[in-house]
């Protein structure tokens, strides 16, 4: 996801982020942290059910056209049962190929992307952050964990957790505003590793205001960015 040089710049902001402070500063990169199935099974669905009867409502007359093209008999065109029947096959046909089609369209990861709802990628982005987290926080004896600012490279979405008793010192304001420094960045293909140098440097400098610390300790978590 990042190159050298990337991992090397976010490693040395961490570092310089958490000196002189008893916190700690955890990033981890993600790609894509969900593959989505349901949002393919729900447009292509959606497009089942909707587009045929609309397809109708807008004058549509399949079995028309078939008529015109020679193969409905005229026979045929008076037994009401073979009629319906066959116009039913049509339907279902189309349905099954439409929702054929928007499902293989949606496979394609950056088109799944496009029209996956904001409110599911920030649920499943704040789930996994919640994990990591709280993984990382199992491997925090005798430390204070600090913050960690998890990045969802694909889906553009960011989250900053941090332990209850930094989050109550420090507040929302600051971690909205190192989000705000990643999303920025993000924007329009720009390079988001600047954005997440600064939202380094937002949350040290957070971090040293409320938990400073001259002693030097024992660092718990690597400075370089764990990339899942």
């Amino acid at each position: 996801m990042l190159n050298a040089i990337d991992r090397d710049r976010i490693a040395e902001a961490v570092s310089k982020a958490e000196e002189g402070t008893s916190g700690e500063i955890v990033c981890v990169l993600a790609g894509e942290v969900s593959h989505y199935p349901e949002v393919a099974i729900a447009y292509a669905a959606l497009a089942a059910l909707v587009i045929p009867p609309l397809a109708l409502a807008l004058g549509l007359r399949p079995l028309a056209a078939i008529s015109d093209a020679g193969v409905w008999m005229a026979a045929q065109a008076g037994a009401l049962e073979s009629e319906f029947s066959l116009g039913l096959g049509i339907y279902a046909a189309a349905q099954a190929l439409l929702f054929i089609l928007v499902f293989l369209i949606l496979e394609i990861p950056a088109v799944r992307r496009a029209v996956t709802p904001s409110p599911l990628k920030r649920h499943r982005v704040e789930r996994s952050a919640h994990q990591q987290f709280a993984s990382i926080a199992g491997h925090a004896e005798g430390s204070q964990t600090g913050v960690l600012i998890f990045v969802a490279l694909e889906d553009h979405q960011v989250q900053i957790l941090a332990d209850k008793k930094i989050h109550d010192r420090v507040g929302d304001p600051v971690w909205n505003k190192a989000v705000a420094a990643i999303g920025q960045a993000m924007k329009g293909g720009h390079d988001p590793t600047s954005g997440i140098v600064e939202a380094i440097d937002i949350c040290g400098e957070a971090l040293k205001a409320h938990f400073p610390d001259t002693d030097p300790h024992a660092q718990v978590f690597s400075n370089r960015p764990l990339e899942i």
